[in-house]
């Protein structure tokens, strides 16, 4: 029978389960509500969605780089609290995901979601982590996924703290050794050190350099160091600025955070390394999951709370 909108939305109503688990949950109960909510408690589903209200910001990113440095990926999954993030068991599990999410070839979470596990093919990805969450006992996420490949050269990943910050920089090379593979590295500690925004100016769009003139106009106009000056002069300023602003959000024209002077941009330093390593090297991107990014995160007192409970409050 075909399964409605309103039934789907009854049952999630009901158990708080995601839209795609209660369509199959009603698929597979041919739309009785009562044998669907058994068959999302049986599937550990219902217990898993109902942790999904709590904040997931702590967890974990990963990459997954193929065998010959061709293929790379990088996972961020989420968990509550930074306990589990470094849980050996719960980080087991992320670079399970991100192996399946270095050779599947949809593009987005939900998808993924969807798709039969790796871990266990008896399940999808997503039961497999509502699996997961019956077993760690706090709401987890998978909440993104970033491909990259190269044809022509290898990809470098590099993780920091843990995996608070992992990177995976593009490089084009006619020449793979370790020298080169160290270039990449390094390129790689600088992107999660120094939060690039662009490879290189080329890629910065006119609206952005539109956008961002315009502020800092508005700036300088209220400068009383500026008053009154020629609008040559201004428009000098502007541009003084926004090109300084152009070199801290591009990687190649940043100053390289391992330069002895104090000088030498990424772009330099990739020259003379590869020179030295016997290579064309080029940076051609880059990929950078800081975990937690843009999520809001829960404040709270464990201590307080594990107290509060051996109250009985």
């Amino acid at each position: 029978m075909a399964i409605t909108a309103s039934q789907v939305k009854e049952l999630r109503e009901m158990t708080g389960s995601g839209m795609m688990d209660c369509k199959k949950a009603l698929t597979a109960s041919n739309g009785d509500i009562e044998k669907a909510v058994e068959w999302l408690r049986e599937k550990g589903l219902a217990t898993a969605q109902k942790k999904a209200s709590r904040i997931a910001a702590e967890g974990v990113s990963m990459a997954a780089v193929s065998g010959d440095m061709k293929e790379a990926v990088v996972v961020e999954v989420n968990s509550e609290t930074d306990f589990v993030a470094q849980n050996e068991k719960f980080r087991n599990y992320v670079q399970k995901v991100a192996q399946h999410a270095l050779v599947t070839t949809v593009k987005s979470v939900e998808e993924f979601l969807n798709q039969t596990s790796k871990i266990d093919e008896s399940k999808t990805v997503g039961e497999a982590l509502a699996a997961q969450i019956a077993v760690i006992g706090e709401n987890l996420k998978i909440r993104r996924f970033q491909q990259i490949k190269e044809d022509k050269g290898i990809l470098v990943s590099y993780s920091h703290m843990n995996g608070k910050i992992v990177t995976i920089v593009d490089l084009e090379t006619d020449v793979d050794n370790e020298a080169v593979r160290e270039i990449g590295k390094n390129v790689a500690m600088q992107v999660a050190a120094m939060r690039p925004q662009y490879t290189s100016a080329d890629e910065v769009s006119q609206e952005f350099k539109d956008h961002e003139i315009e502020i800092l106009t508005k700036q300088i106009a209220e400068d009383p160091k500026m008053a009154g000056k020629p609008e040559k002069v201004i428009a000098g300023a502007v541009q003084g600025r926004l090109n300084k602003e152009l070199k801290e959000i591009c990687l190649l024209d940043q100053v390289y955070v391992k330069a002895e002077d104090g000088k030498q941009t990424v772009a330099q330093y990739v020259a003379q390394a590869g020179k030295e390593a016997g290579a064309n090297v080029k940076v051609k991107g880059f990929i950078r999951f800081e975990t937690g990014e843009g999520l809001e995160k829960k404040n709270e007192d464990f201590a307080a709370e594990v107290a509060a409970q051996m109250a009985g409050n």
